[in-house]
């Protein structure tokens, strides 16, 4: 996993060698079934602004990005497909998200998921 969030890392910011030393020490697993959400929230109780990397498995989900001030406007919504990941660095480490709502019946079959999605963050947390 960590190879992996390493290489988006270095897709979406370049090939640097701070992107080549990512090495989150944190994977948090969350599973949404077809009616979950999450508020908007930010990820800031790490020591660290090392950049986040979350991946999603099954189900789509509208994806709200929002800004590091408040859980309002200006916000972005974005449809997260199976496979996706996104990338939360440098400015945006620290903005509000959250899962609006999960689309059900378009998992790709061969996830293994009928219903449902997975989402896998890696963070850095600072503390070991």
């Amino acid at each position: 996993m960590v190879d992996l969030g390493r290489r988006a890392l270095i897709g979406a910011s370049g090939d640097t060698p701070a992107s080549r030393a990512y090495s989150p020490d944190v994977a948090l697993i969350n599973f949404y079934d077809e009616h979950a959400r999450m508020g908007m929230h930010r990820d800031k109780d790490e020591r660290t602004d090392d950049p986040g990397v979350s991946l999603s498995i099954g189900n789509s989900c509208v994806f709200r990005f929002g800004n590091t001030q408040t859980r309002s406007r200006p916000y972005t919504d974005i449809e997260l497909a199976s496979g996706d990941m996104f990338v939360f660095g440098g400015p945006s480490r620290f903005a509000y998200h959250g899962v609006i709502k999960t689309v059900p019946g378009t998992a790709d079959p061969a996830t293994g998921l009928e219903r449902g999605r997975i989402n896998i963050t890696l963070r850095t947390t600072g503390m070991s």
